[in-house]
């Protein structure tokens, strides 16, 4: 079920993200945070930011016919791409889906919201309380206004015992392409945006302790290769989130002066490019309440 309730505040192209970005549902990047999962038959899980569904579909093979799995999302693009087998569409705000165009990928239930502002739809209100585990991955960096919203949608989401496991971009995420950027728009008279929320561990860890006990939090750094050249990357994500509101050649001028910086400490010998993912894994438990 494809249950719309906010509006997403930035426009994604789910093709440039799944063909610029694709490195953050790879096996060797999200085979630490399933392990920390430890997901089993018949489990109850929420992906929390599913994005076009790649590691939705992993979890919802992992619980099995007896599980359960949803997908929240705070943009209906990605959504629509995700969604396939709807039964039921729900127009809680004026988005409009087209049941024909929301079949793809395989995963029943979902919905658009923002994290940030979590509020369990009518439908489904007996289900508050009632996950096993929360899961998110390459989300919470995009929570910047308010990192607890997610921390408290996940409590809310859980019942008591239950887990939130997740990986984020961390401190020092993105390094020397974000101060290509500064740069660059410095140079034509703009002030860069800063639109992520990069922690330290222990930061994130005081931001998480109301209601959980946080079992491992962790910053792992770690060099990642890109499919193609850094600039499918850079339209993936610089694009939307520091020039949103440029034209599209403004912008596409902006991303090839920076991909000319980052080419001295990005591209190897041999032609490969590559970017700094450094991200904060965590697993916490909710806390039963008294």
């Amino acid at each position: 079920m494809v249950i719309p309730n906010a509006m997403p505040e930035y426009t994604w192209s789910p093709t440039h993200y799944n063909n610029g970005a694709d490195f953050v549902y790879s096996d060797a990047v999200t085979q630490p945070l399933f392990e920390l999962l430890s997901l089993q038959s018949g489990e109850r899980v929420v992906d929390m930011g599913c994005g076009t569904g790649e590691l939705t579909l992993r979890l919802q093979k992992l619980t099995g016919e007896g599980g359960l799995v949803w997908g929240v999302d705070a943009n209906e693009s990605m959504v629509i791409i995700c969604a396939t087998g709807t039964f039921m569409l729900y127009e809680l705000t004026l988005i409009y889906l087209q049941l024909e165009i929301a079949k793809k990928n395989g995963i029943e239930t979902l919905f658009c919201c923002d994290l940030q502002k979590f509020v369990m739809p009518d439908k489904f209100r007996e289900w508050t309380g009632t996950f096993d585990a929360v899961f998110t991955n390459s989300t919470l960096h995009w929570c910047k206004q308010d990192p607890h919203g997610p921390v408290k949608a996940a409590k809310s989401l859980l019942k008591p015992g239950g887990r939130f496991v997740g990986e984020f971009c961390g401190h020092m995420s993105a390094l020397g392409i974000r101060g290509a950027f500064s740069q660059v728009l410095k140079r034509r008279g703009i002030e860069p945006a800063d639109p992520w929320y990069f922690p330290l561990p222990a930061d994130y860890a005081k931001a998480k302790s109301e209601g959980f006990e946080v079992e491992h939090i962790s910053l792992n750094p770690r060099i990642v290769p890109l499919s193609g050249s850094i600039i499918g990357f850079l339209r993936a994500i610089f694009r939307i989130a520091m020039l949103k509101d440029m034209s599209d050649e403004e912008a596409e001028d902006v991303l090839q002066e920076v991909s000319k910086i980052c080419e001295v400490d990005h591209r190897d010998e041999r032609g490969t490019w590559y970017m700094m993912n450094v991200t904060v894994r965590f697993r916490a438990i909710a806390r039963h309440t008294a």
